[in-house]
């Protein structure tokens, strides 16, 4: 009896131990775990609401899928989807080598800041979807005028997340180092650089998102490929379901691009990791 009550304790501390460790699994991993759970119960629900409108106005998750093996076996995915991922990756590009330097600029002279800001603030200011147009009777329907359409979208946030990492080094710090001896670019690339790299990469991060936004917007006001002019095209012809196909492949560039940076500032920015662990 006393064993019997003995294997009983032990077997329900086992069983105690095993569901708190796989809390505990998933308490520690909640965002792999969620990832899932969310596309599931988007899924259901875009299946469930589908159920009560036509196709033409929201097709199913089946329809889409159908549609996108359609649009892939005419060898339309490439066409497409590089025209944008070069105007919006090119723009990116194109924004950062401006952005950057400038903010580091504007950072350490508040007098050029003055000057400047109200400027940058104004053209900010106008949007994007009017600019576009403009842009596109000045440099064609190619792929120069999404490329700066695209660098326009993505500017404003680089240089302004720029201006506000350049100014959090610590000024002890720079007085320190050149007190040691340290010239002007060791002081750059050892404090200045290295202190501002997690709000840097804020900026691009938003910056490379915004300029998917910003190639979309360029290729709707005049283009013959690309995810935005498919979007177009199928609105003309009521093709709602390739438009779904567009819109998916328009999130799933962004989510790369974002994936890239973050994977890229996980290698570039260690010390935010070991305050993390």
């Amino acid at each position: 009896m006393i064993n019997m009550e003995c294997w009983n304790r032990e077997n329900r501390r086992t069983r105690t131990w095993r569901l708190t460790g796989f809390g505990a699994l998933i308490r520690e991993n909640y965002e792999y775990f969620s990832l899932p759970l969310g596309l599931f119960l988007f899924l259901f629900i875009w299946k469930t609401a589908s159920g009560f409108y036509p196709s033409f106005i929201l097709p199913s998750p089946g329809e889409v899928w159908g549609r996108w093996q359609e649009f892939y076996r005419q060898r339309l995915f490439f066409h497409h989807f590089s025209a944008t991922f070069l105007e919006a990756f090119g723009g990116f590009c194109l924004a950062a080598a401006i952005a950057l330097p400038l903010s580091y600029v504007l950072a350490g002279n508040p007098f050029l800041e003055k000057i400047f800001t109200p400027y940058i603030v104004g053209m900010q200011a106008v949007p994007i979807i009017a600019l576009a147009p403009l842009l596109v009777i000045w440099f064609g329907f190619g792929i120069t005028s999404k490329v700066l359409v695209a660098a326009l979208a993505a500017f404003f946030p680089i240089l302004t997340n720029g201006v506000v990492g350049f100014r959090e080094t610590d000024p002890r710090f720079r007085e320190m180092m050149a007190i040691m001896g340290a010239g002007r670019k060791t002081i750059f690339w050892k404090l200045e650089i290295p202190s501002a790299l997690p709000v840097l990469f804020g900026g691009l991060k938003m910056g490379m998102t915004l300029s998917v936004i910003g190639a979309v917007v360029g290729e709707f006001a005049g283009a013959g490929r690309g995810l935005g002019y498919l979007v177009n095209s199928a609105r003309g012809n009521f093709d709602t379901p390739l438009i779904f196909v567009a819109l998916l492949l328009l999130a799933l560039l962004g989510i790369g691009f974002y994936l890239f940076l973050s994977g890229f500032e996980y290698l570039a920015v260690p010390w935010k990791r070991r305050q993390k662990g």
